[in-house]
């Protein structure tokens, strides 16, 4: 997923194999209780399950993201797919719990692992999927197939020989609007961000946004190998719409809209500030991060885990963008 000039998105391995971790795709010894999904409401006919804020590991299950549904007349929208076939099993018997109906479609908002390694029992479901079409060469991808074995060992039982990368029904090129039972759902194109495939989500009639993630709710973001400046940039733009509630990719949904996007735009901005400034002196990487002051960020969860990386991978984002 590296971004870096003049290769393609998907080169770069050296990186992301240091960001495998960090992403949740490869699993560390965490005492996260195996916990299922549990809708909870976030207006009228929507509801979010929330992962825990760790990293995948068999005692979380890869339940360290959210996923998202809206009722309508016409059946159940779903957003994300959990990351682990059981949790998807589980995540369609909580919404069928809740609202009595099957899902008929499902909205990928990037094919990171802890987003899609559910889409498969929504696909044998008969559910439809939509993905932003920047994440068919992601899927084809040897780092897609080596994070997948790597999951098998590290994730298991989790996740297994059964389970598969599956494919959009429908691949879209630019905004869409879903209509189902005549509630509108307006699928923004917002990457290459977090990643070249970012969708966001959002719901008019409930002022409700699905934002993915574009936001990092109430713990450090995962930043990889993004491209930080156009993250920023998307950020800018879903802070024009008339949100009234998000649901993050990670962390709790917020009524306090502005002020969670600006958490991680903030973030990324300092990342780029701090370590761009390093590399435009070419000072050496352990001494500007150590010389750097992140008393803003150090108490939010994960960061000793994360933010280490992400200030590395900003480091060499910035040595190798135009000036």
């Amino acid at each position: 997923m590296a971004y870096l000039k003049p290769q393609s998105w998907r080169g770069g391995l050296r990186m992301a194999v240091l960001g495998w971790a960090l992403s949740g795709l490869v699993s560390v010894a965490t005492a996260q209780p195996a916990a299922g999904p549990v809708a909870l409401a976030v207006a009228p006919s929507a509801w979010y399950v929330q992962g825990v804020s760790a990293l995948g590991s068999p005692q979380n299950r890869n339940f360290i993201s959210n996923a998202g549904f809206v009722a309508t007349e016409a059946g159940v929208v779903a957003i994300d797919a959990l990351g682990s076939p059981q949790l998807a099993r589980e995540f369609m018997q909580e919404i069928h719990r809740v609202t009595g109906k099957a899902v008929t479609h499902v909205i990928v908002t990037h094919y990171h692992a802890d987003h899609v390694y559910g889409l498969q029992e929504f696909q044998r479901a008969g559910a439809r999927i939509i993905a932003h079409r920047g994440g068919l060469e992601y899927l084809h991808s040897e780092l897609a197939a080596s994070r997948l074995e790597a999951s098998r060992t590290e994730l298991a039982p989790w996740i297994d020989a059964q389970t598969q990368l599956v494919p959009a029904d429908e691949w879209i090129d630019g905004p869409r609007e879903l209509v189902v039972g005549q509630v509108r759902f307006q699928l923004m194109p917002v990457g290459p961000a977090h990643t070249p495939e970012d969708l966001a989500v959002f719901v008019p009639s409930h002022r409700l946004l699905f934002a993915g993630d574009l936001v990092f709710r109430g713990r450090v973001p995962f930043v990889g190998q993004a491209r930080s400046g156009e993250w920023i940039a998307a950020l800018t733009r879903l802070l024009a719409l008339d949100v009234a509630v998000v649901v993050p990719g990670h962390g709790p949904m917020t009524r306090d809209a502005r002020a969670d996007l600006e958490l991680t735009r903030d973030y990324l901005a300092y990342l780029r500030q701090t370590m761009g400034r390093a590399a435009r002196e070419m000072e050496p990487f352990d001494a500007a991060y150590a010389r750097t002051d992140w008393s803003r960020f150090a108490h939010l969860p994960l960061f000793q885990a994360a933010n280490r990386m992400n200030a590395y991978n900003t480091y060499l984002l910035m040595e190798h963008e135009e000036p």
